[in-house]
Parts: structure tokens; sequence; C-alpha cells
């Protein structure tokens, strides 16, 4: 069945975090982004764009995921989505006013992705913020992907391709989905990696300069944040990366540089072998670490 919504980016991924001060800390000094203001909850909103926010870290007992937002390209879009999903039998939750406001967003509702868990949120309207983002360390271009790992990663795959409307760009044979949110360009917005059981496993921030992956590596180093996987650079989407923890373990990628697909006759996905030339051209080979502290909270 054609679907026809269509999506305009991955709209921020909001986190849960055990020490608010501490990786709000960890976020503006050592990953470059900017804090921008706090919701009436006391979550920290930061961005590394033009846009209102492009994280929010939220103090919780255990970290993690707490929701994807999607932005939509128009508010028939999120209509469609919204009635969509309703005909699927999923409870569609509304995001009051209030909360809207805080969030910079509108018209926005969330729901379960039924088999992970995962709160996807639903919006068309995005504020930008008051004054430009200023990059300081590190030139973040923006916020480039979030990637999950799922129990039954096939069932999975089956509902974002053929209910939520994203693209496979990619794959690894029993490792990972790379997904675009059609008709958005980017190699992938969303991963599904294979897992024993559901959860988080990391996030992305694309950067505008290869040198800032660098820099990054011994910015960390100096700091003791740990290195989980690079530099190196991936074959599915020729990609260079880097990818470190937060002060909760969570795992969080630099990137440069990534394939783009146009919308109409994208190239069709290509099925890698799991193999680690299928991950990193250089051979770097990823720490036991690597996305593996990460909970996913449900509605």
């Amino acid at each position: 069945m054609a679907l026809d919504f269509r999506y305009r980016r991955l709209g921020y991924v909001a986190l849960n975090v055990t020490d608010l001060d501490r990786s709000a800390r960890f976020y503006e000094s050592l990953l470059g982004l900017q804090q921008t203001g706090e919701t009436g909850t006391g979550e920290r909103l930061f961005r590394c764009s033009p846009r209102h926010h492009d994280i929010i870290l939220h103090q919780a007992h255990e970290p993690g995921l707490r929701r994807v937002g999607w932005q939509m390209e128009s508010v028939e879009d999120l209509h469609h989505v919204r009635r969509h999903l309703a005909s699927l039998g999923c409870p569609i939750q509304e995001v009051d006013s209030e909360e809207s406001a805080d969030l910079g967003i509108r018209d926005a509702f969330r729901v379960s992705e039924p088999n992970t868990g995962a709160t996807f949120e639903y919006f068309h309207s995005f504020e930008e913020a008051d004054r430009p983002f200023t990059p300081t360390h590190t030139k973040i271009e923006r916020l480039g992907h979030v990637v999950l790992g799922a129990s039954d990663h096939a069932r999975t795959e089956q509902f974002l391709l053929e209910q939520l409307n994203f693209r496979a760009s990619d794959r690894i044979e029993g490792a990972i989905t790379f997904m675009r949110c059609f008709p958005n360009p980017l190699h992938h917005s969303l991963g599904l990696a294979h897992a024993s059981a559901n959860h988080f496993h990391h996030v992305n921030f694309m950067v505008t300069d290869v040198d800032d992956i660098g820099k990054a590596f011994w910015r960390m180093k100096k700091n003791d944040v740990p290195i989980v996987f690079g530099p190196g650079r991936h074959p599915p989407s020729e990609s260079m990366f880097l990818y470190f923890l937060d002060p909760d373990g969570l795992t969080v990628e630099y990137s440069f540089g990534m394939e783009e697909f146009p919308e109409t006759g994208p190239r069709p996905p290509r099925t890698l072998p799991r193999t680690p030339a299928s991950m990193d051209y250089w051979g770097a080979v990823p720490e036991p670490r690597m996305g593996r502290i990460g909970g996913i909270e449900s509605l």
C-alpha cells in the first residue's frame, strides 16, 4: 500500500539521564551543543541548528531514550499519519498546548512503535530559535540520526517500512538496517540494529568539517571520555565517524559526510555481509560498551 504522508526530517531526540547537571555540562562543553532553556517540568533543551532544540535531557532513574520527534512536511501530512496510525489500532496521545509551547511545536501527538515500544512524536511546525546557533569547538551541522536495537528486527523493520513510510537504504546482514524518512534524502535518519532486547543504541550529530572528527578524538581523550569505535569510515553511508560515551554510558556519534538519495529513481538498498569490513573501511573494531547502555521509555 502506498502511504501518502511525507516527512521533513528527524526533529529531535529526548534522552533520559541520571544526573541532569552533569549531562548538561557534557553535552554543552564537550559535545558542543547550545543550551536554549528549560521546559516547565525542568527538562533541558539544547540545539545544534537554527531550530528551537535538537536534544532534550530529562532527569530519570535510568538512562536511555525518552522519545523521538519527527517533523512532517505539512499539517496535511500530520493528519494523514495520525489517521493511519489510529486505523492500525495504535493508541494516540495528544500533546497538550502548554507542553507544545514549551517545545516550540504545534499539533503534536505521540504513539508507541508497537514492536520496540519507542515513543514517536509527530508534529508539522517547529519554531526556530531567537538567535543563530554559534558553533564553539565543533561545527555541528545537524542532528543526524538515532539507532534503536530491536529484539524482533524483522517485524519492526516491516512495520517501519510498510506502515510508517521509511525507506531502506542499506542493510548489513544480521546486524543493522539503515532507513531514511521519506522523502528526506539523508542515507539514514533511523537505524534498526538486531538485538536480544529492545534498547537505545546511539544518537548521531553530523559535523561540517572533517577536522572536527580528529579534534573530538583528542578532546575526548584529554577529558577521559571513553571512545568506543573509531575514528573510521562506514562503507554503507561513506560517513567518517567517531563514537564515544556520555556520562551515563549512552553512546554518541560524530560523523562527517553522508550519501543522499533522490526522491525519484533512488538506487536499491544493498545487503552487505556481516563482516568488520562492512562496518569500517579502516579496520576499527567497536568496543563491547558501544550501544550497550540505554533503555527505551514507552508511553
